[in-house]
């Protein structure tokens, strides 16, 4: 691999933890920061909301814009963007600055995340694209378990805006390694459909609310609501898109069997993570009475057996069945969430630890091999659409997943956190048998369209 490759990569790879971190960090500070701007819980929780209603609302569109201008433009913009923002965070005074702050970051995210893959498949030959896409996995993966110990880390250092400023030096580096580094892609000759983006916006704007809602147990109208509303807007999408060379919403794409259950198989299994890692830290304090500091190391094992299992999975990818490896690697994730919500009513430290580093073993085993046959199914000049549908499923699962843990918590009350990991071994079961279905699936890209002409 070439000098100006490892640049690029490195710039990939720090856009993507910034981005990822981002997810997480700021629900670890929300109390703070409410009560440092004075605002109530229930509207403090728009930082967290704007932030994923303008990820999710525009990853589609951007990875459509970047097949058509180049994957290194919309990257390079969205680092750009994103550090902006992120310095707009940390000046901000009142809430309403801060959530329209925290709406542009999230734009800034969604560039980054939604062509990263595109262009990692750019940067590396396809018989080592599976230990390229491992080390993505292993970023997104350590980045998103870890967010809530870094948000925890600052904190005790310094006062919350700083959990936004530490991203400009980074952002500023990031852009220092991608201007001259990030290979320039291949464009597709269509146009850009704005009426497809508006509507792609306003139905995963919908969907993400209508997740967020059902979260924070809003009534049930508000919820039922957003749901038709993306209901109606994504068959409008649809209808918009059929026959067209190259949709936004690739929905032609999920004709390919390799990658409509390698799609399944992510909102499935990132369902599972976020049903953990918003149950988890309940479990461990309000069941079990560990404290804070205990429950930050209890969930570290997760994380460090991810960051040494995913490099491993994404070598053994380009060797073997991608379906094989994700429905081995699931079905120990759904036996270890399965473990730790069996676990006695005192356990050990060590009992924790173990049935913890099992999750993360499996966990990391499945995610590069999906992201390897999620991009080598579809054609390499629809490398765009299949990024924006990585991330796209990649978010809905962890809401979701967040969803879920919130039910659970209303139908269980004190077992709630044990309900809710219950849910994620079922889920991470289901998972691993799309995954092994996959195994049996044809993997022609005869039914897929390359982009020839503009609607």
């Amino acid at each position: 691999m070439s000098a100006s490759n490892r640049r690029a990569m490195a710039a990939i790879m720090l856009a993507v933890a910034l981005a990822t971190l981002d997810t997480a960090i700021a629900n670890t500070a929300l109390p703070a920061i409410a009560a440092d701007l004075h605002a109530a819980p229930a509207a403090s929780v728009w930082i967290i909301n704007a932030y994923q209603l303008a990820m999710v609302a525009t990853l589609l569109p951007l990875a459509a814009l970047g097949d058509i201008v180049g994957h290194r433009r919309i990257y390079i913009a969205g680092i750009a963007v994103f550090t902006v923002a992120s310095l707009a965070c940390s000046l901000s005074g009142t809430l309403p600055l801060l959530a329209a702050a925290r709406v542009l970051q999230g734009l800034g995210a969604s560039a980054i995340m939604s062509v990263n893959a595109a262009l990692i498949r750019y940067l590396y030959p396809q018989h080592r694209l599976g230990r390229a896409l491992g080390l993505n996995a292993l970023v997104v993966g350590v980045s998103f378990a870890v967010g809530p110990t870094v948000a925890s880390l600052i904190l005790s250092l310094a006062t919350w805006p700083w959990l936004f400023a530490v991203n400009v030096p980074l952002g500023i580096v990031a852009l220092a390694f991608a201007l001259p580094a990030l290979p320039h892609t291949t464009r597709g000759g269509h146009n850009f459909d704005r009426v497809a983006a508006l509507l792609s916006v306003i139905t995963f704007a919908a969907l993400i609310f209508a997740l967020g809602e059902a979260a924070q147990r809003e009534p049930t109208q508000y919820v039922l609501g957003a749901a038709a509303v993306a209901v109606v807007f994504g068959l409008l999408l649809m209808r918009r898109e059929a026959g067209h060379p190259s949709p936004m919403l690739p929905v032609d794409l999920f004709k390919l069997p390799v990658f409509a259950l390698s799609a399944v198989t992510a909102v499935c299994s990132f369902a599972a993570q976020g049903l953990a890692f918003v149950s988890l830290p309940f479990y461990f304090e309000d069941v079990l009475h560990r404290s804070q500091v205990e429950t930050g190391f209890l969930m570290t094992p997760w994380p460090v057996v991810v960051a040494l299992a995913a490099p491993l999975a994404g070598r053994l990818s380009d060797r073997y069945p991608p379906g094989l490896l994700g429905a081995v690697g699931l079905a120990v994730l759904s036996a270890g969430m399965a473990s730790l919500a069996l676990l006695p009513a005192h356990p050990h430290v060590l009992d924790i630890g173990i049935r913890m580093a099992v999750c993360g073993a499996g966990f990391g085993f499945f995610q590069s091999p999906n992201l390897k046959a999620l991009m080598a199914s579809a054609p390499p000049e629809r490398s765009g659409g299949a990024s924006g549908i990585i991330a796209t499923a990649r978010l809905i699962g962890q809401t979701t997943g967040a969803a879920l843990v919130a039910l659970s918590f209303g139908l269980a009350g004190r077992h709630g956190p044990t309900l809710a990991l219950t849910a994620g071994a079922v889920f991470a079961g289901a998972a691993s048998i799309a995954s092994g279905l996959r195994l049996f699936a044809p993997s022609h890209r005869a039914a897929v369209s390359a982009p020839t002409s503009a609607k």
